[in-house]
């Protein structure tokens, strides 16, 4: 049974959300805790699901992707078929970073990273035109971050 959350266990995703990095110690000291106690809230969180892994961002524009696109996609039916085999060519595709099935107009919300439009023309022309059962797509060039978080970040008492 998961347990629910207390005010330390908030205080233990805030400060894990800010810098997942950190050494037990750090987080103990930061959360008020001794670090045998700390260690072993975060395991609980992890074991209860609250923690899901520990990620990795990269800058894409270093990495050569220096447009972030969103891409809204209606397929031609909506089948298990269409729709799982959609799903897979999308988790196939590396520029993909984000994709959600939506209601409204638009079945998809795609979220990609590519290099200029160039790298977005080929990634049309060469993957997402490819993919069987796409009807319509709309894309949207974004100019600005202006935030990026990837988890909610849980209120402290």
């Amino acid at each position: 049974m998961v347990k629910p959350l207390d005010r330390i266990d908030r205080k233990i995703l805030r400060v894990l959300l800010g810098n997942a990095r950190l050494s037990n110690s750090q987080v103990a000291e930061m959360v008020g805790l001794s670090p045998s106690p700390c260690w072993q809230r975060i395991r609980r969180l992890e074991q209860d699901g609250y923690i899901t892994g520990y990620v990795t961002l990269l800058n894409q524009r270093l990495l050569g992707a220096t447009e972030t696109v969103i891409i809204e996609v209606t397929l031609d039916r909506h089948d298990d078929e269409i729709l799982e085999s959609f799903g897979r060519a999308m988790a196939a595709m590396p520029e993909v970073l984000e994709v959600y099935l939506t209601t409204g107009e638009y079945d998809y919300f795609i979220k990609v990273a590519v290099n200029g439009t160039a790298g977005y023309e080929e990634f049309l022309r060469k993957k997402l035109y490819r993919v069987p059962g796409i009807r319509h797509s709309r894309s949207t060039f974004a100019l600005r971050c202006l935030k990026q978080t990837h988890s909610i970040a849980p209120m402290v008492d």
